[in-house]
């Protein structure tokens, strides 16, 4: 599970051959205790939780990043490791 971005204290992973779990385009994003897995299409929660500003953070980087976060997608659901992306 490759970290690809840091920042504000959040990590952002993006795991490898993670298409069957969700079956969506997906990233993890981890804060303290917090855990929860953001779809890179609309930013919306697909499991677990953040704290709202965290959440907020993560959906701006998101934003800012979607393409570069759709070719890290491709890359890992075929088993490859993803590029690291700059953080927010």
């Amino acid at each position: 599970m490759p970290i690809i971005s840091m920042f504000y204290g959040i990590i952002i992973r993006m795991y490898m051959l993670d298409s069957k779990h969700h079956n969506l385009e997906h990233i993890h994003a981890r804060y303290g205790a917090f855990e929860a897995s953001i779809g890179i299409e609309d930013g919306e929660v697909l499991a677990g939780e953040l704290p709202r500003k965290q959440l907020r953070l993560v959906q701006a980087w998101i934003e800012l990043h979607r393409d570069e976060l759709m070719a890290d997608w491709e890359l890992a659901a075929s088993g490859e490791n993803p590029y690291k992306i700059d953080p927010l």
